[in-house]
């Protein structure tokens, strides 16, 4: 196993966690939280759901 290989799998378990990207863009020491979005986007999809999921329960 890699060093890359453990970042890699820190970040996505942090993102798919809910871990806020900016906490995991500043452990990762990327310039931009531009750069872990784009590199972790295949986390995203399931948070999009939960993020829906929060504003419906409080909107009804």
């Amino acid at each position: 196993m890699r060093l890359y290989d453990l970042r890699h799998t820190c970040a996505t378990l942090l993102l798919a966690a809910g871990e806020n990207p900016k906490v995991v863009s500043e452990r990762l020491g990327h310039a931009s939280i531009t750069l872990t979005l784009d590199t972790y986007s295949h986390v995203l999809p399931d948070m999009q759901k939960q993020a829906t999921d929060k504003l419906e329960e409080m909107l009804f």
